[in-house]
């Protein structure tokens, strides 16, 4: 078992603005490297002010939710922000 199956998992939310979509690609990678944790997606174009809104909803590992947040939010014209559940963790 390695140390991930062994942590507490959390309920987040993770919160992305991109206005830059040369980011996308790399935005969606990421979301699938980290797919079995997303437990939901949605998606919201504003192509008038040409920025996308995107809200992940996660089941997972403390460690796993963070590193994809500071992942997203080191990507060019992308910002992340996350909030946690106040629920007990599960194991």
């Amino acid at each position: 078992m390695n140390n991930l199956e062994n942590q507490e998992k959390r309920l987040a939310m993770i919160a992305i603005v991109v206005e830059n979509y040369d980011s996308v690609e790399t935005l969606n990678k990421l979301m699938h490297e980290n797919g079995e944790y997303i437990i939901g997606r949605m998606g919201i174009p504003c192509r008038d002010r040409e920025v996308s809104l995107i809200s992940i909803a996660m089941d997972a590992p403390g460690d796993v939710i963070s590193s994809l947040s500071g992942k997203l939010g080191m990507l060019s014209g992308v910002s992340a922000k996350t909030v946690y559940a106040k629920t007990a963790p599960q194991g």
